[in-house]
């Protein structure tokens, strides 16, 4: 097979190349394998990093084709473009670890002031319930691809995804004696748009920011340590039930409980607006109704729903989501239905991972495409598509609102999949950071030479026409373009 690997020799090289490999390996090769292969016959100067080869150590992650792996346990293919990870580099796949290595926290043994046990005069044991919240935080072979991946680190100060895991394992350990909380604040922990790419990385799928980030953050804001602007948020989802502040007419106020579709019922829903749609991004929520009417799908909206707490959920601020988890469950079991659709990532997200809900919960796209739908006319225009962190990696979603994009765009051009800053708190809380990682996907939208963005969440929908002044569409709105055509 042909591959090409990312070469460079600063006692060499003036910049980094890439050249092209013709190796003989055995089938189901790994990459490793590959990368052994030219070395040992074609170019002895080639170097990388190795050790266990079982995927246990980390030390031979890679990039292949754009994605961190680690080397010994991904197969190679035909044209693969091996590249390191997007760390300062030292000389070819080998990147200089050490920086990051520095931040990781050690274990600092004392009286106990974790937060298992404040204080244990030096006979500190661990409860069973804090082993199993630590296990999954050790897994870690600190293979740096989450690090490398991670649109915060790239653009800020933070110090990564594994630095966060570490200090809320050493937070649980009621053995260390340092103020973790602080120390995580110190390095970044409100810079995590918790965009999960880390989780979509690690080889152990370790969930850092669920099981670290988050919790940090709520141990933060029990001791008052919240950022003003998300304290300021979990106050108006406390007084009023909402995350934004009422400007005009609001959706549920503006459609009836019950929307019948135009000819014979196919289906009937439920419908989560969520706080966005429902107050600042209203006729995206309209447009949507519409595209269900014509679809034959009776649409049932409880008047009583309200936040679904994702917003806090987020930033750690969590005490009162228990009681907007009640409300909302309740608003959908009295209408019967057993589907529940979303339209805003975040809130599809949160209903799916952060509920335990007597009925099922989908996305609009996935239920479209799930039930089928009118092919609409094609509307003028190069479109590209954002793929929403909370829509992607948290529920899984990615091929169905293409399928909805090409039946309707004259001209689609993808996009690789990147955090736009939007998410976790941070464009409220740290709006300069969220415009330096907005910065990123704007290069990336402007080399597709779209005319337009289409995505499939509000929060995405703002922030992206803020750094890129590019029009963005809501699929719904797009598709009912195409249906009135």
């Amino acid at each position: 097979m042909k591959v090409r690997i990312n070469r460079f020799d600063p006692n060499v090289d003036a910049a980094p190349h890439v050249e092209e490999y013709e190796v003989h390996v055995e089938k189901g090769a790994r990459v490793l394998n590959v990368l052994d292969e030219v070395r040992d016959r074609l170019d002895p100067t080639l170097g990388y990093r190795h050790c266990c080869r079982g995927g246990q150590c980390g030390s031979c992650s890679v990039r292949v084709n754009g994605e961190p792996v680690l080397a010994c346990m991904e197969e190679a293919r035909e044209g693969d473009l091996i590249e390191p990870l997007e760390l300062p580099r030292i000389r070819d796949l080998i990147t200089d670890i050490a920086p990051v290595m520095a931040q990781i926290a050690w274990l600092n043994p004392g009286t106990g002031t974790g937060a298992e046990a404040p204080t244990c005069g030096g006979e500190c044991g661990i409860s069973q319930e804090a082993v199993e919240e630590i296990k999954p935080l050790r897994e870690c072979i600190e293979c740096y691809s989450c690090i490398s991946s991670c649109p915060a680190f790239a653009t800020s100060e933070y110090a990564g995804p594994t630095v966060m895991r570490q200090e809320q394992r050493l937070n649980l350990d009621p053995r260390d004696d340092a103020d973790r909380i602080t120390e995580a604040i110190n390095k970044g922990l409100f810079a995590c748009t918790t965009c999960h790419k880390c989780v979509e990385v690690c080889p152990k799928e370790i969930e850092i920011p669920r099981k670290a980030v988050e919790k940090l953050r709520a141990e933060a804001a029990k001791r008052g340590l919240s950022l003003p602007a998300h304290k300021a948020l979990a106050k108006l989802v406390e007084d009023t039930g909402r995350s934004v502040e009422r400007k005009e007419t609001p959706f549920l106020e503006r459609v009836p409980e019950i929307i019948e579709p135009y000819g014979e019922v196919r289906a009937t829903v439920g419908f989560f607006v969520g706080c966005m749609f429902n107050g600042r991004v209203i006729q995206p929520a309209l447009d949507a109704m519409e595209i269900l009417r014509l679809n034959g799908i009776r649409v049932i909206i409880p008047k009583d729903q309200v936040c679904c707490g994702s917003p806090l959920l987020r930033t750690g601020l969590s005490g009162f989501v228990p009681e907007l988890q009640k409300r909302n469950i309740d608003a959908f079991v009295k209408t019967g239905v057993d589907t529940v659709l979303t339209m805003c990532a975040g809130c599809g997200s949160t209903l799916k991972n952060d509920y335990d809900t007597p009925f099922r919960v989908a996305d609009i796209t996935e239920y479209l495409v799930e039930i089928g739908f009118v092919p609409p006319k094609k509307v003028e225009g190069t479109y590209t598509y954002h793929d929403p962190c909370h829509l992607l990696r948290g529920q899984g979603i990615s091929e169905q609102p293409r399928e909805l994009l090409e039946s309707v765009a004259e001209k689609f051009v993808d996009m690789q999949a990147r955090c736009c800053g939007a998410g976790g708190g941070v464009k409220s809380g740290r709006p300069e950071e969220a415009a330096a990682i907005g910065a990123v996907r704007a290069e990336m939208v402007k080399e597709t030479g779209a005319d337009y963005i289409v995505t499939v969440c509000p929060f995405c929908e703002f922030h992206l026409h803020q750094v890129t002044g590019l029009p963005v569409k809501n699929i719904a709105t797009l598709m009912l373009e195409g249906y009135r055509k």
